[in-house]
């Protein structure tokens, strides 16, 4: 049985970054829930979540839930702000050409052809030194699914079609990177 962990990001009193009338726990929260549901049709995978509800859980506490169960992968939730636009994915430094760069470069690719056909921005495969990368002992990905202050970014997250759409395109991507 293959261990998913599911983390959306932020949470209680950490709100994250906001925008346009989202809010990033909220949008991150119920992004994971339609993974986690999509995910779950298929045998063989057993999928958990750092969080079900509106609480903060610690950035220790998401990777230790993670190592806990002998996850397989880790996929954390996050949108981005500050003037930019589009998506980008993290992986922790230092491990080109492993597993998880494989497993980045697949989940990001797939993603991505769904955002182009909205004419959003990819703004790469990254690496940065985040907790919840670090701390975990399987390959780990963070999505940075658009920016909550650019309007045409918000304009897309406000569609409920267009959020089933992407959460349907990121389960797929974890089938197929796992």
């Amino acid at each position: 049985m293959l261990v998913i962990v599911l983390d959306a990001g932020h949470g209680g009193y950490d709100l994250g970054t906001s925008g346009h009338g989202l809010v990033e726990k909220d949008l991150a929260l119920e992004i994971t829930l339609k993974v986690k549901q999509q995910l779950s049709q298929h045998k063989g995978i057993s999928v958990h979540l750092t969080r079900a509800n509106d609480t903060f859980i610690s950035l220790l506490e998401r990777a230790d839930i993670a190592n806990r169960l002998k996850a397989d992968y880790f996929v954390s939730f996050h949108h981005n702000s500050g003037g930019g636009t589009g998506f980008e994915s993290y992986i922790f430094p230092g491990l080109k050409g492993t597993t998880t760069a494989h497993m980045q470069s697949v989940l990001h690719k797939k993603v991505m052809a769904f955002y182009e056909e909205f004419g959003l921005r990819d703004r790469g495969e990254k690496t940065a030194d985040f907790a919840v990368l670090r701390e975990t002992k399987m390959p780990a990905i963070l999505l940075e699914n658009l920016f909550l202050d650019a309007t045409h970014d918000a304009q897309c997250l406000k569609q409920s079609h267009f959020i089933n759409e992407l959460s349907q395109t990121i389960a797929e991507s974890i089938i197929k990177v796992i």
